[in-house]
């Protein structure tokens, strides 16, 4: 394919994509000038990019690009300082009416005076998860953090936006469940550990964690995995083990933290759906760590 054809076939397959990358970019910057401006800077770098095979999945590489340049953009705003912006007025000027009023329909000025409280990165994260359904893992890779930093960050932001924080109840009750699962682990209780974790439970741990687990096998630490599925088998990982751990709010919610002398060596943070706990992830890298907000006790 010489390189005419290779940016034809390029073009139309942006064109292809081009509503789903201003539907992006108008919900991250609630600006339609801004997210033609987000949208026509990812066309330039894909143009620039070579030929079509350094791009193997272009839809992924385009939601990337865009978020980067979307966020890049959220950034020089805010340093600016300025005002949040008439967004609900700045609505899309192309596409059919019917595709401006499903946009206009899906962002409320409501929504959009909220988001613009949040930090650029959470304003991403929540986003690109809650409205476009994105993994973690993808966003990570967009914001260069870690998976278990996106999440909380997206966390913030929607409490945020549903309001100013969890409800007390549903943070009692959190509370209890962590107390519950950190009792039964040093109880070495397998019945009650079960009992607090969904039966689909996920237990992920990153690098640092899993080679200082190996490297204390001798002394009892848990085989460990970068990710354990399942109540029973998360259930063995911590049965008679987090003695050193202590209940702690890990950016603003319910978790553990294992620390020595004040500093935090390893965080424990939850994911609690349906009063049963569906996620763990151990924090034990301190790049990791200095993403979190561990307050013990």
């Amino acid at each position: 394919m010489n390189g005419e054809d290779g940016e034809d076939w390029l073009a139309k397959r942006f064109d292809d994509n081009r509503d789903r990358l201003r539907a992006v970019a108008y919900r991250i910057l609630g600006s339609a000038s801004e997210a033609e401006d987000a949208v026509q800077e990812t066309w330039l770098k894909l143009s620039r990019s070579g030929s079509r095979d350094e791009v193997r999945n272009l839809g992924g590489w385009l939601t990337t690009v865009l978020s980067r340049v979307c966020l890049d953009m959220l950034r020089a705003r805010r340093s600016r300082r300025e005002e949040p912006l008439a967004a609900a007025a700045d609505a899309p000027d192309e596409g059919t009416p019917e595709d401006e009023l499903a946009l206009a329909d899906s962002v409320g000025p409501a929504l959009l005076i909220v988001l613009d409280t949040l930090a650029p990165g959470e304003r991403v994260a929540f986003v690109l998860h809650d409205m476009f359904n994105l993994p973690f893992e993808d966003i990570a890779r967009i914001l260069d953090r870690t998976p278990i930093a996106v999440r909380q960050m997206a966390s913030r932001a929607r409490r945020r936006v549903q309001g100013t924080g969890a409800p007390a109840a549903d943070m009692t009750l959190h509370r209890e469940l962590v107390g519950a699962f950190l009792a039964a682990s040093r109880d070495g209780d397998f019945e009650r550990l079960v009992a607090v974790l969904s039966p689909e439970v996920v237990l992920r741990a990153d690098e640092a964690a899993v080679s200082a687990a190996a490297a204390r096998q001798a002394r009892g630490a848990p085989d460990l995995a970068p990710e354990i599925h399942g109540a029973s088998r998360v259930a063995n990982t911590f049965k008679g083990r987090a003695r050193g751990a202590q209940p702690a709010m890990i950016d603003g919610e319910p978790g553990a933290a294992w620390a020595i002398g004040g500093r935090v060596q390893a965080a424990f943070v939850f994911t609690i759906e349906a009063a049963r706990i569906t996620g763990i992830d151990i924090v034990v890298d301190p790049a990791h760590l200095a993403e979190l907000d561990v307050m013990i006790g």
